[in-house]
């Protein structure tokens, strides 16, 4: 996934997309950008490294970011929740925790990154599709609260952010500790 850095840091239009949606999917660009960077140097080492037998690794929050989209299509294209079976196939990206330790480990990055581009790629073809309104379709969310669907697709990205602080943290301490062996 290559980004424009001539439109990176704009808050814009973007082709195909309404206003209040091009401005969405130009935070999540920006968003994503940094994380594929953050990851571009990374070895198939680092991508499974643990720092302690409870961790996640770079690999498990990579996944973990692309079930996260996954279920949010669900949530809101479908405008349901997610099947039993559905919640089975992403529950190691999804719960990280032991199953993910054992289901993340021994990919690739490029693999990783197939997966995000694939499920973003769903993601921006529905956003061209829906009208703008959708966007501020109020439905039930966490704690008995209401949601809009750009907050739910805000949490998205906002949780991608904050994994990339792990996967940053991760990256730099196993460099660290490589260095000191």
């Amino acid at each position: 996934m290559q980004f424009d850095l001539s439109t990176l840091f704009l808050v814009d239009k973007k082709e195909g997309f309404s206003p209040a949606m091009s401005h969405l999917v130009s935070m999540m660009n920006y968003t994503r950008d940094t994380t594929l960077r953050s990851v571009q140097d990374v070895t198939f080492e680092e991508l499974d490294f643990l720092m302690h037998d409870e961790a996640n690794s770079i690999g498990m929050l990579l996944g973990h970011m692309a079930a996260v989209e996954k279920v949010y299509q669900i949530l809101t294209f479908e405008n349901r929740e997610p099947t039993m079976e559905e919640i089975e196939e992403l529950s190691p990206g999804l719960d990280l925790g032991k199953k993910g330790r054992e289901f993340f480990i021994g990919k690739s990055l490029e693999s990783y990154i197939e997966e995000l581009e694939e499920i973003r790629g769903v993601t921006y073809q529905k956003f061209r599709s829906l009208p703008e309104q959708w966007l501020f379709e109020k439905t039930p969310f966490w704690m008995d609260q209401q949601g809009n669907n750009y907050f739910k697709w805000f949490h998205v990205f906002e949780d991608e952010i904050n994994h990339r602080g792990q996967i940053r943290l991760i990256k730099k301490y196993c460099r660290v500790t490589q260095l000191q062996k």
